[in-house]
């Protein structure tokens, strides 16, 4: 029995095809975030430490660039969006820890474990806070110190140590506070200044850029230190700016100060 041919309805001509596929160029500096991360992780593993924390730089910067060359390009989708959360999570919530456990952490046995577990559980809570509030949130401010922060500090202070021939060892426990510290900042409600208010397209003085220059110059000559110490002070300089408007802060009138009549 043979069967008539479906009829088309003007209705299926009129629906338009989604587009399949996804842009290649902001995905593809997000892989090499993600490599990145993955591979700082494979360098702890063999005891390249001062590789694994460049890798976590490296990829702070690739990290850097996706979101923008997005949004140069109009190439913004929800896939690069949550593609780009996954690579964070490995880049700057995994990675870092590994890298902090296998230089110093693993010597406190159940309390290193313990402090990078608490560090990637912050990184994650982070991330997932940052993506549901993105609508909402106060673009001058990050709300807890941001990922990639707290990253930098981690392997900031792995690369010093390293280049100063410090052991992990006799460096554990300050390490086991730097890293827990930095989970717990990641999930604070303390405010940090994003910067994205800066126009990065508009016209500067001539100064500005002699003054980008010599910044570069500073830290070529001393990258570990001078990374650490300035990532070190932008973590520091969320809980000193809350409690400069705490102490700032009027204090509410006390209703019983008036006094009775007789």
């Amino acid at each position: 029995m043979e069967h008539e041919p479906a009829q088309v309805t003007d209705l299926e001509h009129e629906r338009p095809k989604r587009a399949r596929g996804i842009y290649l160029l902001p995905n593809l500096f997000t892989t090499a975030a993600l490599f990145a991360g993955f591979y700082a992780v494979l360098a702890a593993m063999n005891d390249q430490f001062e590789k694994a924390a460049i890798a976590v730089f490296v990829a702070m910067i690739l990290d850097g660039l996706d979101g923008r060359v997005a949004r140069l390009t109009n190439t913004q989708t929800a896939f690069g969006a949550e593609y780009d959360s996954l690579s964070d999570m490995v880049a700057f919530g995994l990675a870092p820890s590994l890298v902090m456990y296998e230089w110093g952490l693993h010597f406190l046995g159940k309390l290193g474990w313990l402090a990078a577990f608490i560090y990637t559980a912050g990184a994650a809570l982070r991330l997932a806070r940052f993506n549901s509030q993105l609508d909402t949130a106060d673009k001058r401010y990050f709300t807890g110190l941001p990922s990639p922060s707290a990253a930098a500090i981690l392997a900031g202070f792995v690369w010093v140590a390293f280049d100063n021939t410090l052991t992990g060892e006799a460096f554990a426990w300050p390490a086991l506070v730097m890293t827990a510290g930095a989970g717990l900042l990641m999930v604070s409600n303390i405010r940090y200044h994003s910067f994205k208010q800066i126009d990065l397209r508009g016209k500067v003085p001539f100064v500005v850029v002699v003054a980008v220059m010599l910044a570069f110059a500073v830290i070529l000559t001393e990258p570990p230190m001078v990374l650490f110490g300035l990532f070190f002070a932008y973590t520091l300089s969320g809980p000193l700016l809350a409690l400069k408007r705490k102490m700032s802060k009027p204090a509410p009138a006390d209703a019983s100060t008036g006094e009775e009549g007789g």
